[in-house]
């Protein structure tokens, strides 16, 4: 039986944020020889479907040739602040003896997805009404797991700062520190008002 853990927090500060995450820049990249669009996604961790849509030019996404131009979107800063969450994580556990959870990109790009559907529905709740539960929306993003679980945040500006709120609520710490889990994701999306919406996912995939 799959252990599950959904802790969200009531946290919620009224500040702008400069951090940008929707109509993403894009960087071009040449086709070489023997990629796919799987293989570019894997490269630049970024989801096939982005891809994709990024490339309408391309009529068949199966069928890329070397030399060919593809639009990768680009949400570095994005990225940098997730990692830097995942960072603090691990902080964390190594102060309490535990050893660093594993970075999962794909987990953080469904994490991503949560969190801009949260600004996208108007909702605060691990229920989302596109996804379902957080367990359903990892396994529909391909992520198979013997347990899981995800904490939610709204309005801290900083990867610190949304550490300190989950670190200082017992259930969102419990996560973090949880012995179970062994990979993480982290997403993050902003509203048109600036304020934050963070998504921690947790599990321990399935062998």
């Amino acid at each position: 039986m799959k252990k599950i853990i959904l802790i969200c927090t009531v946290f919620f500060l009224m500040i702008s944020a400069n951090i940008v995450y929707g109509q993403a820049e894009t960087s071009t990249y040449t086709v070489q020889l023997g990629d796919s669009m799987w293989k570019i996604a894997v490269k630049y961790q970024i989801g096939l479907s982005e891809i994709i849509s990024s490339n309408p030019q391309i009529k068949n996404p199966a069928l890329i040739y070397p030399g060919q131009k593809l639009n990768i979107p680009n949400i570095a800063d994005v990225k940098n602040l997730e990692n830097e969450v995942i960072r603090l994580v691990n902080v964390e556990r190594s102060k309490n003896g535990l050893p660093a959870l594993k970075a999962n990109w794909q987990l953080s790009r469904c994490a991503r997805y949560k969190s801009q559907d949260m600004i996208n529905k108007n909702y605060f709740s691990h229920q989302s009404p596109t996804y379902g539960s957080p367990f359903k929306m990892m396994e529909s993003f391909g992520l198979r797991f013997s347990s899981a679980g995800e904490n939610i945040a709204k309005g801290q500006r900083t990867p610190q700062a949304v550490m300190n709120a989950w670190m200082n609520s017992p259930g969102h710490r419990n996560n973090i520190l949880s012995k179970t889990y062994t990979e993480i994701g982290v997403g993050l999306a902003k509203d048109k008002n600036g304020v934050c919406y963070w998504t921690q996912m947790f599990m321990k995939p399935t062998k």
